[in-house]
């Protein structure tokens, strides 16, 4: 009896060992998998929030690029206006020459009064030189016009040349060669607008007869056949020893 009672509290005192040292195993795995299950929960949490704060830089440089769009095409917009604008103002001063003519020459014969009109063509006036600055930044425009063919870009720099160097010689030069680039587009219009400055508002300068020319030119291409040879024959007449007068020979003698 004694024997069993021994044997049982050594069974008890050997499973109480037994429960102690299993007890803190099963805990620490538990624990273990609580810092496991807790670290996947942040990580899943930041890879969220990442992907929310890409999702948010995509939309602003979406907007971005829009608003970037609108702004070049409300600056092209702008500087078609601007160009129109110039037409339109060389429009209204010749309209108001021609009516000074009319009202003022009565008692003149048409013979007489037609000389007179074509004194501003035989008249020089002395063009503002450029600058090292200018000239450098006009060189860099033809490169991206004769070299890169970079003509959308060319348009915006020759505007904002027009714009930074005013009644210079580089800028009569600057109003043809928007033409010149509008022709290559081909946005005939402007073309036609940007020569028209030059042939009208600069006729002594050395750029005249060529823009003349090119509005010719021009209004063939615009399928205007009676008036590109109306343009063609005024080169012959005004500026009949160019190379445009030439060319405009040869346009005469093929039509």
């Amino acid at each position: 009896m004694r024997k069993l009672l021994v044997a049982a509290v050594a069974l008890a005192v050997s499973a109480g060992a037994l429960a102690q040292s299993s007890t803190p195993a099963y805990q620490n795995n538990q624990s273990e998998a609580r810092r496991q299950s807790a670290g996947n929960q942040g990580n899943a949490e930041l890879f969220f929030m990442i992907e929310r704060l890409q999702q948010e830089v995509r939309s602003l440089r979406g907007e971005l690029e829009e608003q970037r769009h609108q702004l070049d095409r409300l600056t092209q917009q702008s500087r078609e206006r601007y160009i129109d604008l110039d037409q339109r103002l060389l429009e209204l001063s010749e309209k108001q020459d021609q009516r000074q003519s009319s009202t003022g020459g009565s008692g003149r014969s048409p013979a007489a009064a037609s000389p007179q009109r074509q004194v501003p063509q035989t008249v020089s006036r002395e063009y503002r030189q450029p600058s090292a600055e200018e000239r450098e930044t006009y060189e860099k425009i033809q490169t991206l016009i004769q070299q890169d063919k970079a003509y959308d870009k060319a348009i915006g720099e020759l505007y904002d040349f027009i714009s930074e160097y005013p009644e210079g010689d580089l800028t009569v030069n600057a109003y043809y060669w928007l033409g010149e680039v509008y022709l290559v587009k081909p946005q005939l219009e402007q073309a036609k607008q940007a020569f028209t400055i030059v042939a009208t508002r600069f006729q002594d300068h050395r750029k005249a007869p060529d823009a003349l020319y090119k509005l010719g030119v021009v209004h063939d291409r615009m399928g205007e056949k009676d008036q590109a040879e109306r343009y063609m024959k005024r080169v012959v007449d005004q500026y009949g020893a160019s190379q445009a007068a030439s060319l405009a020979k040869k346009y005469l003698g093929a039509s």
